[in-house]
């Protein structure tokens, strides 16, 4: 990543730094990378091992244990969606604008993720406040730090035709 000016505040024009600052992180380089990877491909998701193999490379190096804490911290404070699939793999993600109980469909094929079409948008707004609803029962019974994510999985229709 080229380097950023800074303000006579100190504070940097750079988007993805600001955003780490804003949710109390520290501005390294490696989450810079990470982070503004996930942002520049908000559509897909990636497990670990395929987050390193892109990220680990003429950019520098990023070690595994690194990577782990540092999807861990930023999924922790709401920048990352992890989800785990069908095959029990997580997979990460930019957060979504709106993920709060928007269905969704990730395909298994490609893990892209998309928001569901037509008359599931239409009732999603029953959706969320079902899931509000939810959320605000186990907030009275004590739980804390919850958050619903509506899911379908399958084959999206691109990869359905490639495999015909």
């Amino acid at each position: 990543m080229p380097p950023r000016l800074k303000s006579k505040s100190g504070a940097t024009d750079d988007p993805v730094a600001q955003l780490l600052v804003a949710h109390g992180l520290r501005r390294t380089e490696a989450a810079r990378r990470v982070l503004g990877w996930l942002l520049a491909h908000p559509h897909t998701s990636y497990t670990h091992a395929q987050l390193h193999a892109v990220l680990d490379g003429p950019g520098g190096s990023l070690d595994r244990v690194t990577l782990y804490r540092l999807v861990d911290r930023l999924t922790q404070v709401g920048l990352l969606l992890c989800r785990v699939d069908v095959e029990r793999v997580r997979r990460y993600q930019a957060m979504p604008e709106s993920v709060r109980a928007t269905p969704h469909f990730e395909c298994q094929t490609c893990h892209k993720d998309s928001s569901l079409p037509g008359a599931m948008r239409a009732s999603a707004r029953d959706l969320e406040v079902a899931a509000q609803n939810a959320l605000n029962a186990l907030v009275a019974l004590g739980y804390q730090g919850l958050s619903l994510d509506v899911a379908v999985r399958g084959v999206c229709l691109d990869c359905a035709k490639d495999a015909a």
